[in-house]
């Protein structure tokens, strides 16, 4: 037998009252119009509340806070932020005790280290790759594969040998320097290395075996450091889409191995495309059993001045 034909009746529809309804949007959280001549505090409190601009202003709240309370506020690095130029940024919130950790990949170290020898760095790699003359300058090589190597002699980790062989030789642009800043400034630095990804690995210099020794110091540091982040602190990853993430979880992982409460912190991803592990690996698995986790999307040499500006300004 054929069905009945349903026929819809609109007039039966149930409603309600807007003044009812839950909103994602609301007009306190809009920007403020542009002021001519406005300060920088006025800036960024006309910045809407809403999407980034409302987990931007959370990651600044958060840092602050970690300074307040004397919790690790952890940088991870990679080269990208040297070569946009922002040291000076970074440096100056290392000597205002705000980053109380910075970490760097392989490459970080290098363009840091190149900064501090010639006040220049990031070579042309299609014309050099033709002749097979990139990564081949001699400096770079002899100078951070021996730190290595001193490194291990002294029981220290990558970072801060790099960072002592640029202020023992005085190099004339150390003041621009990360790891020499950070030597100078008391702030833990470490550097991460996977064999066969930098120049300085092309060199005869280069002894595998001192690199991973030296690069292992600064695994067990980052690890100490993490252990006490719970409760506060606070990790960004600005610019490394693989290595530093991979580190992350790993030392995060073997700090909650062995019984520290590694939760309600902050971790944030600054970057300019979307990248799957600093995703995963440091905004989102982490904090799972607690925290907060924010991806910002934007250039570096727009978005780190404005974030140091903001601290700044807040503490």
């Amino acid at each position: 037998m054929p069905k009945d034909k349903i026929k819809i009746n609109l007039d039966k529809l149930k409603t309600y009252p807007i003044s009812k309804r839950k909103c994602k949007v609301r007009h306190e959280d809009f920007a403020k119009p542009p002021v001519k001549a406005a300060s920088f505090a006025d800036f960024y409190s006309s910045l809407p509340n809403i999407l980034t601009g409302a987990g931007f202003k959370s990651v600044v709240d958060a840092i602050v806070s970690a300074n307040a309370k004397k919790k690790p506020v952890i940088f991870m690095m990679g080269a990208h932020v040297i070569k946009c130029g922002l040291n000076p940024v970074i440096i100056e919130l290392m000597k205002k005790k705000v980053i109380t950790a910075i970490s760097l990949n392989g490459a970080g170290a290098i363009h840091d280290f190149e900064i501090a020898l010639i006040g220049r760095t990031s070579e042309d790699v299609p014309d050099a790759l033709e002749d097979g003359s990139f990564g081949m300058a001699n400096e770079t090589a002899l100078y951070i594969n021996g730190a290595l190597e001193e490194a291990v002699e002294k029981n220290i980790g990558a970072g801060q040998a790099i960072g002592e062989l640029i202020a023992n030789q005085k190099l004339p642009f150390r003041n621009h320097s990360l790891l020499y800043n950070a030597v100078k400034e008391g702030v833990l630095s470490t550097v991460h290395i996977a064999i066969g990804t930098d120049i300085i690995h092309q060199h005869p210099s280069f002894d595998a075996g001192a690199a991973g020794e030296a690069s292992l110091k600064d695994f067990h540091s980052l690890i100490e450091e993490i252990a006490a982040m719970g409760d506060g602190g606070v990790v960004l990853n600005i610019g490394s889409s693989v290595i530093l993430p991979e580190v992350f979880l790993k030392a995060i992982n073997i700090a909650r191995n062995l019984g520290y409460k590694v939760k309600d912190f902050t971790a944030a991803n600054f970057d300019m495309i979307y990248h799957y592990r600093p995703r995963q690996n440091v905004v989102t698995r982490p904090v799972q059993s607690g925290g907060k986790g924010y991806n910002i999307t934007g250039h570096h040499e727009i978005m780190l001045p404005l974030l140091a500006q903001a601290i700044i300004e807040k503490i």
